[in-house]
């Protein structure tokens, strides 16, 4: 249940960022869902090589339950860092209304 609900909110929020941009809503939400995914998928290919490099066997007896709480901040991290790269990157390519105000009536030159 608690899943279900942290993945409400990153869909939530990456849809709230899509709109803002006049981007697509739900391939946003749902690419901060799937980004999430990939996160908790990277950092335990991660742990587990590091693990059984370490101390080979000890995944055989590892709480999966416990496992998965340990990787639940770094979903979050990826979605973190997506989600403020899409931003910036958005602001930064997003027009400046007065400019454009500007160059009404401007003739168009060509090059």
């Amino acid at each position: 249940m608690l899943g279900l609900i942290l993945l409400y909110w990153i869909g939530k929020y990456f849809y709230k960022l899509a709109e803002e941009y006049d981007k697509s809503p739900w391939g946003f939400a749902i690419l901060g869902i799937v980004v999430y995914y990939a996160g908790i998928l990277v950092s335990g290919f991660i742990a587990g090589i590091v693990a059984e490099l370490t101390a080979p066997g000890s995944l055989d007896n590892f709480n999966e339950v416990l496992l998965g709480i340990l990787l639940l901040p770094f979903g979050i991290l990826a979605c973190y860092l997506l989600y403020k790269y899409l931003e910036k990157t958005w602001e930064k390519n997003k027009p400046n209304p007065s400019s454009l105000i500007e160059e009404i009536g401007k003739p168009n030159e060509l090059a």
